[in-house]
């Protein structure tokens, strides 16, 4: 295996842990909230202990791209692995609702690192065409987010909440001690040998202005829909205690369809415009999630999947954006601007899920709340640039190139 290789495989490796350990508590509440448990028996309470740990979440991005230049990504990331594994273990022996917030924080804390650092080594070891390796390391975050309440609702229901959050964090500091085993990133490895283009500033700020945008909306919409999955698939199809398991199941089910669009979109992106991918997904987002607010029965599966797949999908394209339109130098730092943006919409989700629950006894207000915000995300996908300079970075040295503002793609 090339040294490439073993970077990209324990980076996406991390990605699946960043998101795995926020949604563990998502679907443990399902069982630790009971009548004379310690955390008590009320659902949103419990689920609102997570806020500290996603504020420190995006908090904590910004940060990074100092950090990086200098400690080094490679030693960041011996960090995330080494520190989130332990904040998982640490909130599997909470005994106390303080405790248990304080534990939740501190992984949020260590796994903030994950994608400012990581998603911009993991392009530097791309090359060129980043489109399929950010779409196949957008499937490994996928698959924790699907794996976290499938894995979860099975650990709590046989053997106790707490193994729910202690063995996968053991198992993220075994994949840290390989990481650890690594060695320094050659230059061989770093495929990307094409100097970055000069793209006009006024592109430059148009697309960092969308960044900013979806960062803040798309952060919200994907953070609340993947904390109330389980309780949704609970509430319209297993309302028993005894299908605690097969809530989780059908959570998983829904959002493994994301990971089938990141895939597709991964692959198109090196060939056509982001716009001419992000447009269409913004227009399905908001319709679908509204429906999601209404449908019952079993027909809320293949709704939640169309749901995932948009959110899942936006996600690899909005990351490309920053590949394209950022230079190397600067990337780190863009990516922690934006993920500290994204994730401090993020951490509102838990509270406001939390919220109108306890307000109106169901999901479905909080389902419509984001539909709305699906419209601001449709609105950036309008105004985001449609250029062949994308494909052609080349193409951005001509003169025509700087006074353009939109050149439909070939």
């Amino acid at each position: 295996m090339t040294q490439a290789r073993q970077y990209t495989t324990l980076i996406n490796a991390a990605h699946s842990f960043t998101h795995y350990c926020l949604l563990i508590l998502p679907t443990a509440v399902l069982a630790m909230a009971r009548p004379g448990g310690r955390f008590g028996e009320n659902y949103g309470p419990i689920l609102a202990l997570a806020t500290a740990g996603f504020v420190l979440y995006g908090l904590f991005a910004l940060p990074q791209g100092w950090l990086s230049a200098r400690l080094g990504r490679r030693h960041l990331m011996t960090v995330f692995f080494l520190g989130t594994g332990a904040g998982m273990v640490a909130t599997g022996l909470a005994a106390s609702p303080l405790v248990l917030a304080l534990a939740l924080a501190a992984t949020g804390l260590f796994a903030s690192i994950y994608h400012p650092v990581g998603t911009a080594l993991l392009v530097e070891v791309a090359g060129d065409k980043p489109g399929r390796a950010i779409g196949l390391n957008g499937v490994f975050g996928n698959v924790g987010v699907a794996m976290a309440p499938m894995v979860t609702a099975f650990l709590a229901a046989r053997f106790g909440w707490q193994w729910a959050f202690v063995l996968p964090g053991v198992a993220c500091m075994g994949v840290g001690l390989l990481w650890l085993r690594l060695p320094p990133l050659d230059g061989a490895a770093r495929r990307g040998g094409r100097p970055f283009p000069k793209i006009p500033p006024h592109m430059v700020r148009r697309a960092v202005v969308v960044l900013l945008l979806i960062a803040a909306a798309s952060g919200l919409v994907f953070n609340a829909f993947t904390l109330l999955l389980p309780k949704l698939m609970q509430e319209r199809l297993a309302s028993a205690p005894g299908l605690l398991p097969l809530a989780g199941v059908a959570a998983t089910i829904a959002t493994l369809c994301g990971a089938v669009t990141q895939l597709t979109v991964g692959r198109l992106i090196d060939r056509t415009t982001l716009r001419r991918i992000f447009l269409p997904l913004g227009l399905v987002l908001a319709p679908a999630m509204a429906a999601l607010a209404v449908v019952d029965g079993w027909m809320v599966l293949p709704v939640a999947g169309l749901v995932a797949a948009v959110i899942f999908g936006q996600v690899t394209v909005n990351e490309t954006m920053t590949a394209r339109y950022i230079s190397p130098e600067l990337r780190t730092r863009m990516y922690s601007i934006r993920f500290f943006v994204g994730f401090l919409g993020a951490a509102v989700a838990a509270p406001l899920v939390g919220f109108l629950y306890e307000r109106f006894g169901n999901l479905s207000a909080a389902v419509l709340v984001l539909a709305g915000f699906a419209l601001v995300i449709l609105g950036c996908a309008v105004f985001f640039p449609d250029r062949q300079e994308e494909l052609n970075p080349e193409l951005w040295e001509r003169p025509e190139a700087a006074r353009a503002v939109t050149v439909p793609a070939e």
